[in-house]
């Protein structure tokens, strides 16, 4: 009885493709929602740039893949540097992220903290988009993600409640909070300061009641999160390293999904961080100090250094760009090197 069932059911099946009706090709089945981790919420351009994204897949995928976002690192209890770790095992889907917080496991990602490696927006825009994009796409992809496109959270300019920062002198003793990174802690150090590392969700508040004195983020996160309002009232532009975003996808979610779906995925995620570059560099650019005079009004006071002032700590933090250079990986830093000088 079960071969005569077999044998009908293969028949069946010749039969159906003769009359040209072709069988279902097996595929893993979508998740009914996908987990997107960012730092900051949509009020900034990071998350914005997030929520832009999660949009435009639905939008052109008939809503065949729906994205949720999850600000403040929250799928990794807030802790910024689990997120690549997370991503990788699959408990993150869908990220944008910071090559800083991923830099402890990507280590080549350090370049874009070297000191003052970049003096402008040419020259970030001049390794996203080049040779250097290229091989961290590379590397990262031998990391079980799929990275797509290169966003923005900005310079990062340093600001503290005590007084203006005009000098690497004025840094000495200053209680700073940085992100998770080494190269943060040595570059802090030896400008004298006194460095601690510690999530966003716990600067604030450690600003507030004078655990920490001052931090440094770039303008856009300054304004959005009101630091003025918790004691930060000097603020220096010093433009000592830039934070670019990567917006990427985890592996095994990437082959999970059609050809198609993957291509609008991606086409998603080019849209989203072009949009959301520009939304990061909105009111800072040259000729435009929107964002500027907008902090100035609420009561802080703005230092610009000139060329000399910022030599003065380009030098003082010579030692460690040479040693941090060294462990990112010479012929990687020399391509960057080269292309900002062409730039």
């Amino acid at each position: 009885m079960q071969k005569r069932r077999f044998t009908a059911l293969i028949a069946g099946l010749f039969a159906s493709a003769a009359l040209g009706f072709s069988l279902p090709a097996a595929a893993a089945p979508y998740k009914d929602e996908y987990k997107l981790s960012t730092v900051l919420g949509e009020a900034f351009p990071w998350g914005w740039g997030a929520k832009r994204w999660a949009d435009l897949v639905a939008e052109k995928t008939q809503g065949r893949i729906k994205i949720k976002v999850y600000p403040g690192t929250s799928l990794v209890s807030g802790d910024q540097t689990k997120e690549f770790t997370a991503l990788r095992q699959g408990i993150i889907d869908i990220a944008v992220g910071s090559t800083i917080n991923w830099s402890p496991q990507v280590k080549e990602l350090n370049l874009f903290a070297l000191p003052f490696l970049m003096p402008d927006h040419k020259a970030i825009d001049a390794l996203t988009q080049g040779r250097v994009g290229k091989k961290m796409f590379e590397l990262l992809a031998e990391r079980d993600v799929v990275p797509l496109a290169w966003g923005e959270n900005g310079f990062r300019e340093v600001s503290n409640s005590k007084k203006p920062i005009r000098t690497p002198e004025d840094l000495k003793g200053m209680k700073m909070r940085v992100v998770g990174s080494p190269l943060f802690l040595a570059t802090f150090s030896a400008l004298g300061a006194n460095p601690t590392q510690m999530s966003w969700a716990d600067a604030q508040p450690a600003m507030a009641t004078g655990a920490v004195d001052g931090q440094e983020n770039p303008l856009g996160v300054f304004s959005a999160a009101k630091l003025h309002t918790v004691g930060q009232k000097h603020l220096t532009l010093w433009g000592y390293v830039a934070d670019p975003l990567i917006f990427v996808v985890n592996k095994n979610v990437w082959n999970s999904w059609s050809a198609d779906d993957q291509k609008a995925v991606r086409e998603a995620a080019l849209q989203a961080a072009k949009e959301e570059i520009a939304r990061a560099r909105a009111g800072i650019s040259a000729g435009d100090d929107a964002l500027l005079k907008e902090i100035a009004a609420n009561g802080v006071a703005v230092v610009t250094l000139t060329e000399a002032e910022r030599d003065a700590f380009r030098k003082a933090t010579a030692g460690v760009y040479k040693e941090w250079a060294g462990k990112v990986g010479a012929d990687i830093v020399k391509i960057a090197e080269e292309d900002i000088a062409k730039r």
